[in-house]
């Protein structure tokens, strides 16, 4: 199976499970990973034969932006269930980072990977 990838989109949401941080929000990256058969796409060179990378950034956007939750992981999960019923594709990753999380100590992040189906 073949993949797309795109790295690193950064958005500022309002998710966690203290209440500052739903009211303050914060910054998150997160990654997806789409698996689909691209055979074929060089004969055609269509971006009908394939998905179209700026939709795919539109809808993490969407739910980053404009969606609460209190746990990465339902984050994660919400954006992979959204790419999987919108896109043809047969499998998505996707990793969501807390890049500043309010932890004690010091550590470069927090972050799940889900991947579905």
């Amino acid at each position: 199976m073949d993949r797309i990838l795109l790295h690193g989109i950064q958005f500022y949401g309002y998710h966690g499970v203290h209440e500052e941080e739903r009211r303050l929000g914060q910054r998150f990256l997160v990654d997806v990973e789409l698996r689909l058969d691209l055979a074929g796409v060089e004969a055609g060179d269509d971006v009908a034969l394939t998905v179209d990378y700026s939709q795919v950034l539109a809808v993490v956007l969407e739910i980053g932006t404009q969606q609460q939750c209190r746990l990465l992981e339902t984050l994660a999960a919400r954006i992979a269930a959204a790419i999987l019923q919108r896109f043809p594709v047969r499998q998505v990753t996707v990793r969501a980072t807390k890049p500043a999380p309010p932890l004690p100590g010091v550590l470069g992040g927090v972050g799940v990977e889900i991947t579905r189906p």
